[in-house]
């Protein structure tokens, strides 16, 4: 059985690590987030986490419009309005510290990363759109640190190549569906027991589905030692993540039905059964084979990384870190290169212009410059 540590603490499928993922719920306010981390750890969450957000180190100013649980939402602006000063986490770790959490948080950045590792951070969280952002994970892999990796809207390249960069860690793999919400049907937990054999690491679910029970207790149930949910105190609050969050009693539900697995696998899968019908517990376990859910495919390309353009490029003019980064390009953007073929752009002149914002090419580009 795989078992991952951190603190000392380990956790395994028969007593899994519950995360309450309040990620930015707390709108920048320390007393909601004191709210938050309380309401977690009542419902028996072992570990509240969060979300470090410098918008530059995320998105584009001209991302516009991203489609989110609560609606249409400028999301460069709203990801500014969340900034906050490194005492801010500092205070949200010591305010889990005091609550018997676990802190957790996750880094979009150079910026971030650091900021986390200076305050004490005792381990780290790779977000599914950042399981290209290979700088990211060469500092993080620099860190030696247990983290903790979401594997949403990927291929089993991008997953194994992850967790290359991150081989000095002690990592754990959550398989994860990019899709606010996730249809349980798919889930495809089955996905488990390949992930535990290909990558030989702990594995569990960051899940995205509106069902406080089934995909929890069925991860469960299949071997999963992490299960993450996002937490609110209510589903009208304004947080970008609340419609599809759990309130502290579903929340409480949820750690109930865990515990109830992780005791007796085979009951918890037979109780399912009974109650949501043997033809629907098959879908949501799936077939074992990686490929993109269906209510996620079509972020592939967009919500994770790619090379773009941070002011406008004229032709000529050469590529260089200053004016090129690797951001989400989302909805409105085109994308660009894969990460991996960041550095070969560097130092290349534009054929043509590059518009502010938009991924870059290789049609954009010509020869190195002398």
């Amino acid at each position: 059985m795989q078992v991952f540590s951190i603190e000392g603490r380990q956790w395994s499928a028969s007593a899994p690590l519950v995360i309450a993922e309040i990620g930015t719920g707390h709108g920048g306010s320390l007393g909601k987030a004191r709210e938050l981390i309380a309401a977690a750890a009542e419902s028996g969450a072992d570990c509240a986490k969060f979300q470090c957000v410098f918008a530059q180190e995320i998105i584009h100013p001209r991302t516009g419009m991203v489609p989110l649980p609560g609606g249409d939402t400028s999301l460069f602006e709203v990801f500014r309005s969340l900034e906050r000063p490194e005492e801010f986490y500092a205070q949200l770790r010591q305010a889990c510290i005091d609550m018997g959490l676990l802190f957790l948080c996750t880094p979009f950045g150079e910026r971030s990363a650091l900021l986390l590792r200076r305050i004490g951070a005792t381990a780290m969280k790779v977000a599914s759109p950042e399981l290209n952002h290979l700088p990211l994970l060469e500092l993080l892999g620099s860190f030696r640190l247990p983290t903790i990796v979401s594997s949403g809207v990927s291929t089993l390249a991008d997953i194994e190549g992850a967790l290359a960069l991150l081989g000095g860690c002690d990592r754990a793999l959550l398989h994860c569906v990019t899709a606010y919400p996730a249809p349980p049907e798919d889930y495809n937990l089955e996905l488990l027991t390949s992930y535990a054999t290909l990558f030989g690491v702990p594995v569990g679910v960051s899940d995205h589905s509106m069902d406080p029970r089934l995909v929890p207790a069925l991860a469960v149930a299949r071997g999963a030692s992490i299960i993450e949910k996002h937490i609110c105190l209510s589903r009208d609050d304004p947080g970008l993540d609340d419609p599809i969050a759990l309130d502290p009693g579903d929340f409480a539900t949820m750690k109930r039905a865990i515990d109830e697995a992780a005791r007796d696998p085979r009951a918890c899968i037979e109780a399912l059964v009974t109650e949501y019908g043997r033809r629907r517990i098959d879908a949501i376990l799936g077939t074992g084979r990686k490929v993109l859910a269906p209510s996620e495919a079509a972020n592939y390309g967009r919500t994770n990384r790619s090379v773009h353009a941070l002011s406008a490029i004229g032709p000529g003019e050469v590529l260089t870190v200053g004016n090129t980064a690797l951001l989400r390009t989302e909805k409105v953007l085109r994308p660009g290169l894969e990460p991996s073929a960041w550095k070969a752009l560097l130092g290349r002149r534009a054929q043509r212009a590059i518009p502010e914002g938009e991924g870059i090419n290789w049609d954009d580009v010509g020869s190195l410059a002398t």
